[in-house]
């Protein structure tokens, strides 16, 4: 039996995998965490098999996340379940830690075998995620000046670019205004654009806006 700690701040989102999951009588759900201080505390009371995470919750989330969650459990396998199909999102997430990466318009059938094949120590990327991380180490969007962002500064950039102010993106990601705005400042430069608006343009470009 698979124990799963599933990890996604919308329950309508933790309802519907807990559905999928009741069918597979190889998996159970023993915890589930909103954000991203549950996942950690999760793991104090808890000894889950493996954990299927969202990159994008309250407070602490992403490769911050996937680093605290190796720094506590070196060799608890991660699986990333995330609505973002872009590639540099995904190495970022491999490369912090994390064992595997599927999207949420995935098939069940993708879910499962990913989760199968990440809890029995092995890697997972979903074919079509595969494909497109397979042709873009290939071509030039490799050096595009988002590739250059920092870890935090693609996280400050995405809230930015979905609308949120300096002092939401503060609140959410859980670090001071100054330190959001100093991230604002640095990868607008990196990105060479001088405004909001071509911060949106630029996501746009490049399909990095949701």
């Amino acid at each position: 039996m698979i124990r799963l700690l599933v990890a996604d701040d919308h329950a309508i989102v933790r309802s519907g995998l807990k559905q999928i999951f009741a069918l597979a009588p190889d998996l159970c759900v023993i915890a589930e965490a909103s954000n991203g201080s549950d996942v950690l505390d999760g793991l104090r009371t808890q000894e889950p098999d493996m954990i299927l995470l969202d990159m994008n919750m309250p407070g602490i989330s992403g490769v911050d996340l996937i680093q605290r969650i190796r720094a506590q459990r070196p060799k608890l396998p991660i699986l990333v379940l995330s609505m973002h199909n872009e590639t540099q999102l995904a190495s970022r997430a491999l490369r912090a830690g994390a064992n595997g990466y599927v999207t949420k318009d995935c098939e069940p059938e993708i879910l499962l075998a990913g989760i199968r094949r990440v809890a029995n120590g092995g890697k997972f990327i979903a074919p079509v995620m595969a494909e497109k991380m397979a042709f873009d180490s290939s071509s030039q969007s490799e050096g595009l000046p988002h590739t250059r962002l920092s870890d935090r500064e693609m996280e400050v950039f995405r809230l930015l670019v979905a609308g949120l102010g300096v002092n939401e993106i503060a609140e959410k990601i859980c670090i001071s205004n100054k330190t959001v705005s100093t991230h604002k400042v640095r990868l607008m430069e990196k990105l060479s654009v001088t405004s909001l608006a071509e911060l949106v343009m630029y996501a746009v470009e490049h399909q990095l806006k949701d």
